[in-house]
């Protein structure tokens, strides 16, 4: 099969590796060496990415995320300036890690239960991964609420929808389009994810993902749909 040519799995392994020794290094720094974030879903999202991004997510919380962490102020006392730009890159670090734990999360449902639609186990993950990145983001906001009961969900839900939605289903759709493309146009075979070949797919599709989210992320902060935002300056 060629999915399972040894460059590719090789390629494979080394590229989640050092996606998860990255992650690995974020959450030593916050929960070890005690940088922690004054907003706790970026203690999720800055591993979440490092997954994808690799030492690139690395560099950025070293840059945008550690000098958040009140350990970091206590001895530089102000953070250092980010360029414009970095509202909206971490912005879309939000919503894609909604993705990316959905995607994992309807992954190992939809495999672990054997599920198929017209005879392709595909449709049932596309489906599920974006039911799933919603859900993620809705307890993401809902978490971040600091109203409480009833108000507390209603919140939770309005700010999803109008700040996150529009970012989380464009990241969606070009995470699947492109592991339909890997399936059913490159490769003509079922990637399963038991195979490393799969997971560095989610990884590529990921990356792909983030751009493709930038232009109405940029939008969206622009027009004040994310005014209030979730680890960066005011």
């Amino acid at each position: 099969m060629v999915l399972q040519q040894t460059w590719l799995v090789v390629l494979s392994w080394a590229a989640l590796s050092v996606g998860f020794a990255s992650a690995v290094v974020i959450v030593i720094d916050q929960f070890v060496l005690r940088y922690r974030q004054p907003v706790k879903i970026m203690e999720i999202v800055w591993p979440a990415t490092a997954l994808y991004f690799g030492p690139a997510a690395v560099l950025t919380y070293r840059q945008w995320g550690r000098p958040q962490s009140p350990r970091w102020l206590e001895r530089h006392r102000t953070p250092p300036k980010r360029p414009r730009h970095a509202v909206t890159v971490i912005e879309i670090l939000h919503c894609a890690t909604h993705c990316v734990l959905g995607a994992i999360i309807a992954t190992l449902v939809v495999f672990g239960f054997g599920l198929e639609m017209f005879g392709k186990r595909l449709w049932p993950e596309f489906i599920g991964d974006y039911v799933a990145a919603v859900a993620v983001g809705l307890a993401f906001r809902y978490s971040a609420e600091a109203d409480m009961g009833g108000r507390r969900a209603w919140a939770a839900m309005r700010r999803f929808l109008v700040g996150d939605l529009l970012s989380v289903s464009v990241f969606e759709f070009a995470l699947l389009g492109w592991l339909a493309v890997m399936e059913f146009l490159v490769f003509h075979e079922t990637v399963q994810p038991s195979s490393p070949v799969f997971w560095l797919f989610v990884q590529i599709g990921s990356v792909i993902g983030f751009f493709a989210a930038w232009p109405p992320t940029l939008w969206l902060v622009r027009r004040g749909a994310k005014a209030e935002l979730l680890g960066t300056p005011q």
